[in-house]
């Protein structure tokens, strides 16, 4: 509910961006008031508006270089989980193409105790941008939409909390966005469950510093974490010291199933992770080749648990989209063809 003496400000500074109002600030007497919104499309758009006189005027874009016309809008949609929990998502459909049977990639949040919010997202613009309809899909367990929603997930890392990620993308088939041959996953843990669990699903798959071990994952984990984790972790997933839960999260292990995974792999690591230490991901590429099943395998000897620096950055986004093209016909830009 908006205070009353402050609607007219509200509808003023409303219609000024079709993004969400975000920071906001005026002078004592509520008269100039500079406001910044989060946009899909223009993050960062700066107004300063005068009350008085009704005038506005632009101040800055956050990002000049990117034009809002030429990127991707994100859509909220929302559907029923297998089991009736409500799954709340965004769909980015590419510019300038028909929405109709496009490849799609579904993006997985990590945490998993984080969420996808509506945005500017330089990933989603860039698979959008590459000719990709992008789905996020706030699965049980994300943050942001409930108790009920949340604790949904204790003992379904791995089982219904991936069930829900499946029902996305039949949902996004069913709607005939997606390309139901054309479907590549792109996550952690997530995505190595993706092209175990349900390996007929994934055309595609991109694990960027994923958990393969559960119990390993675990054990391996700074000692100081250990507080924190008796009520997420331990919680959700198990104890590795206990024998019965340390069987049951094998069971949920990617490492354990790598032998179903025929799924074209590109696997990123950093080199000095201490979450997901470099081991997570050895042993499933090295498992792979033995098969000689595709994956690519990109270690950053300078990165921690994500890339981070600029280069690294761009090493990752060129063998995403080298990856991605190959096996879902994605876009590809001039100097990778």
């Amino acid at each position: 509910m908006v205070d009353p003496d402050f609607a007219d400000v509200y509808a003023a500074l409303a219609r000024l961006s079709v993004g969400v109002l975000g920071t906001l600030s005026s002078d004592k007497a509520g008269r100039r008031w500079v406001a910044t919104f989060v946009h899909d499309r223009d993050p960062g758009v700066t107004w300063l508006y005068d009350h008085a006189t009704g005038e506005a005027r632009l101040l800055w874009r956050a990002y000049p270089d990117l034009d809002p016309a030429v990127l991707a809008p994100m859509t909220p949609v929302g559907f029923p989980a297998r089991d009736g929990l409500p799954l709340h998502a965004y769909l980015t459909l590419p510019v300038g193409v028909e929405a109709r049977s496009l490849p799609l990639v579904l993006l997985v949040h990590g945490g998993p105790w984080m969420h996808d919010s509506w945005g500017y997202s330089p990933d989603v613009q860039f698979l959008a941008n590459r000719g990709y309809a992008v789905l996020q899909v706030n699965f049980r367990g994300s943050l942001g939409h409930g108790r009920h929603h949340l604790t949904a997930a204790i003992g379904e890392i791995g089982r219904a909390m991936h069930d829900d990620l499946i029902d996305a993308v039949d949902w996004a088939v069913a709607r005939c966005h997606a390309d139901p041959d054309r479907i590549g996953i792109y996550g952690g843990y997530a995505a190595l469950v993706g092209v175990t669990v349900t390996p007929d699903t994934f055309a595609a798959a991109v694990d960027y510093v994923g958990v393969s071990d559960l119990a390993n994952f675990l054990r391996t984990l700074p000692p100081f974490t250990r507080a924190y984790n008796i009520n997420s972790w331990y919680a959700y997933v198990g104890d590795p010291d206990i024998p019965e839960q340390e069987a049951d999260m094998r069971a949920r292990s990617p490492i354990t199933m790598v032998e179903k995974i025929r799924t074209p792999l590109l696997v990123a690591q950093g080199a000095n992770d201490v979450r997901v230490v470099r081991a997570e991901s050895d042993n499933i590429v090295a498992s792979l080749r033995e098969r000689g099943v595709p994956v690519t395998y990109l270690v950053a000897d300078d990165e921690g648990h994500g890339f981070a620096n600029p280069e690294n950055r761009m090493r990752l986004n060129r063998a995403i989209e080298r990856h991605l093209a190959e096996h879902l016909g994605g876009r590809r830009t001039a100097e990778e063809i």
